[in-house]
């Protein structure tokens, strides 16, 4: 079991249920990992800010196969119009982090539907059928805007 986390307004911190730590089974903060931890940039991705910094994990130097990547490349869509364009790639970018949820065995599929939610702001909605037939959903925000 893991401790839960919440999002308020973009910053996280340990939900709390009273005046105890909430706990999930791991699925919501490991989801939170996988879609809010800055991927590595392909070499044909353009960086929002102009450097060169293609960011990434620092234990992707120790995946256990050549290429596996932590994190998502949602991190590409700062300051990105409001484009169905924006949508279509932050569905390639959360569905791309997730998928080692059905490489590991843990959920049969994933599905990823972005909207926006207000102005500057994705809603995430995953929906992950799990292997043993479960479904879970949960949605999850991010602001394309830099603070």
């Amino acid at each position: 079991m893991d401790f839960a986390i919440s999002n308020n307004g973009g910053t996280f911190a340990l939900a709390l249920a009273g005046t105890d730590i909430s706990t999930d089974m791991g699925l919501r903060g490991a989801v939170y990992a996988s879609l809010f931890t800055d991927r590595r940039a392909e070499p044909d991705d353009v960086l929002p800010d102009g450097s060169d910094n293609r960011r990434g994990h620092w234990a992707d130097q120790y995946a256990e196969h050549e290429g596996d990547l932590k994190g998502s490349r949602l991190w590409l869509l700062k300051n990105a119009k409001q484009t169905p364009e924006t949508l279509f790639r932050a569905k390639r970018y959360a569905e791309e982090a997730l998928a080692w949820f059905v490489a590991d065995g843990i959920a049969t599929s994933i599905a990823a539907a972005p909207y926006w939610y207000a102005d500057g702001v994705l809603a995430l909605p995953i929906d992950m059928q799990l292997a043993d037939g479960r479904f879970w959903n949960d949605v999850f925000y991010y602001s394309t805007e830099t603070a």
